[in-house]
């Protein structure tokens, strides 16, 4: 009966000991970093969101705002290679259908008018 006794009271120690020091001596530190860091799988995650806000809310320069916190590329080149990976990756039906709305949307959107120098 001892050994499990010591068992039981080794255990408990030592997730208390774990916990304080997770929680008190070297707690985790959140670090925000920027949508462009992100892996593949969630770039189309992030780029599928956009796409479903875009779907409810109609408003594509606010999708493209968004879309341009992934970086230099085009939206609409985000919105393809996102499309490529969720083909790629067996999303559903109804998300394929979302990215696609949005990479259309972008597709026949007029090109942005340049602005001349004086």
């Amino acid at each position: 009966m001892k050994p499990i006794v010591r068992l039981l009271a080794a255990l408990l120690v030592g997730a208390a000991m774990g916990l304080i020091y997770g929680w008190v001596v070297q707690p985790v530190r959140y670090v925000d970093t920027a949508p462009g860091s992100l892996r593949a799988d969630y770039r189309t995650d992030y780029v599928l969101m956009v796409a479903q806000a875009y779907t409810a809310e109609q408003d594509l320069l606010t999708a493209q705002v968004r879309l341009a916190s992934l970086g230099p590329q085009p939206p609409a080149d985000l919105v393809t290679a996102a499309l490529t990976y969720a083909v790629d990756h067996g999303f559903t039906r109804a998300d394929l259908e979302t990215l696609n709305q949005l990479a259309v949307a972008l597709r026949n959107a007029a090109p942005p008018a340049e602005i001349q120098a004086p």
